[in-house]
C-alpha cells in the first residue's frame, strides 16, 4: 500500500507564490506516473498537471502553465508543486496522486488564494 502525505497548503494573497509537498512512502522511481489535481468549492476534482516516470516529462492544464510546475526529489520521495502568480481561481483543495498498478491519493491540503 502506497501511502501519501501532502502539506504546504494555507493563505497567500493574489499574485503570490506557494509550494506544495506530497512525500510517498516509496521510491517514486518505482511509480508509474504522479500528478496533482484540485477541487475548488463545489467543483468537481480536476487534473492540474502531470509527470510521467521514467521519463519525467511534464504536462500541466492551460490555465496553469507557465505558473505552476511540479517536481520531484527522489531522495526524499516527495512531489512537489510550485505556484506562482497565483490568483482566487487557483483556491481549492490540492490532492497529489499517484499510480503503479493501482492509483493511490493523498488527503489533500487546502489552499486559498486572497483577491
Amino acid at each position: 500500500q502506497v501511502h501519501l502525505v501532502e502539506s504546504g497548503g494555507g493563505l497567500v494573497q493574489a499574485g503570490g507564490s506557494l509550494t506544495l509537498s506530497c512525500v510517498v512512502s516509496v521510491n517514486i522511481t518505482n511509480l508509474y506516473g504522479i500528478a496533482w489535481h484540485r477541487q475548488a468549492p463545489e467543483k468537481q476534482r480536476e487534473l492540474v498537471g502531470v509527470i510521467t516516470i521514467p521519463t519525467i516529462t511534464p504536462d500541466y492544464v492551460d490555465y496553469v502553465k507557465g505558473r505552476f510546475s511540479i517536481s520531484s526529489d527522489d531522495k526524499k520521495n516527495t512531489i512537489y508543486l510550485s505556484m506562482n502568480n497565483m490568483n482566487p481561481g487557483d483556491t481549492g483543495v490540492y490532492y497529489c496522486q499517484c499510480w503503479d498498478r493501482q492509483v493511490y491519493w493523498g488527503q489533500g491540503t487546502r489552499v486559498t488564494v486572497s483577491s
